[in-house]
């Protein structure tokens, strides 16, 4: 049986959050002196002297309407790297505890264990990117308290199975984190509609990628209220922007080009992905459920640095386990796609 506070650290479960000025202020007033803003005003206009709401409480109110959720069940931060590492803070204790992911996967969870002293416990993703759950179960320890997959996974593109989701949703004890970063270009249900099933289930997404929100940094966190107001009480109290904040509210009121976007930018995928498998220099394009394709070509290192002579960025995952020889391609637009697919005609 899964309980919050047996794997909290003792000192989170102690602690007392910081107290804001706009968290005592409660009702309404004219005259605001209490936080130490300039009260003149601000060069950037649209009132951004004043701070903004702490607990962003309109946003997760349109937020929950849109997701179907609570807004309890919301935690919203600055990217979804900062809820990662709020999670390792909350329940890792440095130098004692440990993590598990499956490579080849996003960086950041790695990164986030190291700077919180956290130890790695490494699972490698089967030949066909999939998650080996026996395998995982073996390899938990007492001291693992979180385990990160990314469904669809960056850098591979596919989407985890759920059947063995669910087996370790079920048999692990520790938080089960679900990063759907890619999710709305998938044909699949999000896991936020599951969390009334799972206690130790966070769900990851972010305003990046299908909201093209990239430049303002708006990352969520779902999971149960109890574990969303943990997260809330040792996060930093202005941690959303007043600007971030204002425009996401915009874009929540553009469901319909959203669903424009996503559908544009899946059948770029798809003929992108038919056209690569023509190429000489490519062999082998991997099945893709995000907005970027993982193909293996050659000579990666050649290949990439041949693209980047050309102005053409992609990424070379080659260094990768079980990415041998891949590079990583985002789906562009029509013209950006067709200089690409000129350039590896070329080489």
């Amino acid at each position: 049986m899964f309980k919050l506070n047996d794997i909290i650290r003792p000192n989170v479960l102690k602690m007392k959050p910081y107290s804001s000025a706009r968290d005592e202020f409660k009702g309404s007033a004219n005259v605001f002196l209490d936080a130490n803003e300039n009260n003149l005003g601000s060069l950037a206009g649209n009132n951004y002297n004043r701070y903004p709401d702490p607990h962003q409480k309109k946003l997760k109110t349109r937020i929950a309407e849109v997701k179907g959720v609570k807004p309890g069940q919301i935690f919203l931060g600055n990217g979804s790297d900062e809820a990662i590492d709020l999670l390792f803070r909350m329940v890792c204790r440095p130098g004692q505890d440990s993590m598990l992911h499956l490579p080849p996967t996003y960086g950041m969870y790695e990164v986030s264990a190291n700077l919180n002293d956290v130890a790695l416990q490494t699972v490698q993703l089967t030949e066909d990117f999939q998650v080996p759950v026996e395998e995982v179960l073996l390899n938990v320890k007492p001291t693992t308290k979180i385990i990160f997959i990314c469904s669809p996974n960056n850098p591979t593109g596919n989407l985890i199975e759920q059947g063995g989701i669910e087996d370790i949703l079920r048999a692990f004890k520790g938080l089960v984190v679900i990063d759907e970063a890619y999710i709305d270009f998938a044909d699949a249900r999000s896991w936020t509609s599951r969390l009334h099933e799972f206690p130790n289930l966070v769900v990851l997404q972010t305003f990046s990628k299908a909201w093209g929100m990239a430049g303002l940094r708006l990352g969520l966190a779902f999971a149960s209220e109890e574990l969303v107001s943990v997260l809330d009480k040792i996060k930093p109290p202005y941690n959303i922007n007043e600007a971030t904040q204002e425009l996401a509210l915009q874009a929540l009121e553009r469901e319909e080009a959203l669903k424009d976007m996503i559908e544009e930018i899946v059948q770029e995928r798809e003929l992108l992905m038919e056209a690569l498998l023509s190429m000489p220099v490519v062999e082998h394009v991997y099945p893709s459920d995000a907005n970027f394709i993982l193909v293996k070509v050659g000579n990666a290192n050649e290949v990439y640095n041949y693209l980047l002579d050309n102005g053409i960025v992609v990424r070379n995952r080659s260094y990768l386990p079980g990415c041998e020889g891949c590079i990583r391609i985002s789906v562009g637009t029509l013209e950006e796609n067709q200089i690409l697919l000129k350039a590896l005609v070329e080489f």
